[in-house]
């Protein structure tokens, strides 16, 4: 993400053994609003009647900057610091202050780097989460899922809204890049790492490879089953037409 926004040469690629998929950074972080679905916009303007949001995994930070284009309050968190400092670089290039008054004495930045697991914010903090990516799968059980929708609960306040997504397992086959099957209905698991390479200045290169990333995939009923002992409960579950990817809308119970 870093290289592509100081359009530096390089290539970025998934890899589960002897399968290449493209890393489409420029699709994946820095598509712009034109290209998403209705159902993408739908959901970030349903949330902005939630301000302040926390947007999970903001990679680029391309729904942030969507949010703060039309004056919504949100912050972003990834576990990259590589990530942060990309959405930061392209906050400022836009021209969006950072953070002052009361939110800066609370080191409250516009992007913060910080793990899911263990939000870097205050409790309560905030009206809405926006976790896509089907990052929640990196829970990689059900449990692990339901750990994070405790962590969601927590940084929201008594109203709390959240969005996450995921693929649904009965849509999908042994096609799927870095599919596994489970026996277990409803459930399945996608590996793979992903792999950069690029062109040094003096004519060397570069190769970094990443850790082995699991992801749990549930259908919306297991989902469903990992809200059981949280304070959420699904609104809305909404798929892309032809696809098993969905998003659900979940809610705190009053």
């Amino acid at each position: 993400m870093l290289a592509h926004q100081r359009d530096e040469p390089g290539r970025l690629t998934y890899r589960d053994g002897a399968d290449v998929q493209d890393g489409s950074v420029e699709r994946f972080y820095f598509s712009s609003p034109d290209s998403w679905d209705r159902e993408t916009t739908e959901v970030l303007e349903r949330l902005a009647d939630r301000e302040p949001i926390l947007d999970v995994g903001c990679g680029a930070g391309k729904h942030l900057l969507w949010w703060a284009e039309r004056d919504v309050d949100a912050v972003g968190v990834d576990v990259s610091p590589y990530a942060v400092l990309t959405a930061r670089e392209r906050f400022e290039v836009r021209g969006i202050p950072e953070r002052s008054g009361e939110d800066a004495e609370r080191g409250l930045e516009n992007v913060l780097v910080g793990d899911m697991a263990e939000l870097p914010v205050s409790t309560g903090a905030f009206g809405a989460v926006h976790a896509v990516g089907t990052q929640l799968g990196l829970g990689g059980s059900l449990a692990g899922i339901r750990d994070l929708l405790a962590e969601f609960a927590r940084v929201t306040d008594d109203a709390g809204v959240a969005v996450v997504d995921n693929y649904d397992p009965t849509g999908l086959d042994e096609e799927f890049f870095g599919y596994r099957s489970d026996p277990r209905d409803g459930i399945a698991h996608r590996c793979f790492h992903l792999e950069f390479e690029r062109e040094r200045s003096d004519g060397s290169r570069e190769r970094a490879v990443g850790r082995t990333l699991h992801f749990l995939l549930c259908s919306p009923a297991r989902l469903r089953e990992t809200t059981i002992g949280t304070p959420w409960r699904i609104r809305d579950v909404a798929r892309a037409d032809g696809t098993a990817h969905y998003r659900a809308v979940l809610e705190k119970q009053r």
